[in-house]
């Protein structure tokens, strides 16, 4: 074996790592990149959902399932639909 690669960040390279570092990225995007991104997300789920849920039938749990269609239903401002929704919603089962 060769001396380790100086040029790799090897905090990284756990899955604990790559979470704190994803989620350091999300926390300097901006509003603004942050929406863009949930619509984005939208639009691939309901592009590729029904032929996922298809692909994946009995492996889906409930709750996975349910995040599915959420995403789905997703309608943000910039689709015309979009409607304060209080924050304890958010956080409610």
């Amino acid at each position: 074996m060769g001396e380790p690669r100086q040029d790799i960040d090897w905090s990284l390279t756990t899955w604990e790592g790559s979470r704190r570092a994803q989620l350091r990225g999300a926390l300097e995007l901006t509003l603004r990149e942050r929406m863009q991104a949930v619509e984005g997300l939208a639009d691939i789920v309901r592009r590729f959902g029904p032929a996922f849920r298809e692909s994946q039938r009995g492996q889906l749990s409930r709750g996975q399932l349910r995040a599915l269609s959420a995403i789905e239903q997703c309608r943000t401002a910039a689709l015309g639909g979009h409607r304060p929704i209080p924050l304890w919603q958010l956080h409610s089962p």
